[in-house]
């Protein structure tokens, strides 16, 4: 049985900031592992993280043109906005000290996932 995610004792994620659009409240499809390694990473940044996407239902991920495959479908991924070339510097640095090692950007957007499925100790940037 999967855990719940104890939302209220995170200092800086709510549980809405995870959920598909299209589903309200549904935001302990998250894997609580991303979850938790993802705090880290926000510790660790001392920035704001400002989640743009998180779990995403089929639906919307097609709607958005996800992969048919994407880790925001199993709760493993997020998309973190960033403004300008400081903030990305200093989210992705914080994401790879906290153990993250799947991370994708593209112009204001961080992609970072914790997919197993996945290999491992890769970015890439995004045709924009």
């Amino acid at each position: 049985m999967k855990k719940t995610i104890d939302y209220p004792a995170l200092e800086f994620f709510k549980e809405s900031e995870f959920y598909s659009p299209d589903m309200l409240e549904d935001g302990n499809h998250m894997q609580m592992h991303f979850i938790q390694r993802l705090h880290k990473a926000r510790v660790i940044a001392d920035i704001p993280f400002i989640i743009t996407s998180g779990h995403r239902s089929p639906t919307h991920n097609k709607i958005v043109g996800g992969l048919d495959d994407s880790s925001h479908l199993y709760g493993e991924a997020s998309d973190i906005k960033y403004t300008n070339s400081q903030e990305c510097f200093i989210i992705v640095s914080a994401l790879i000290q906290a153990g993250f090692t799947r991370i994708g950007i593209k112009k204001g957007m961080i992609h970072v996932d914790d997919d197993y499925r996945k290999p491992k100790n890769v970015l890439w940037l995004y045709d924009n």
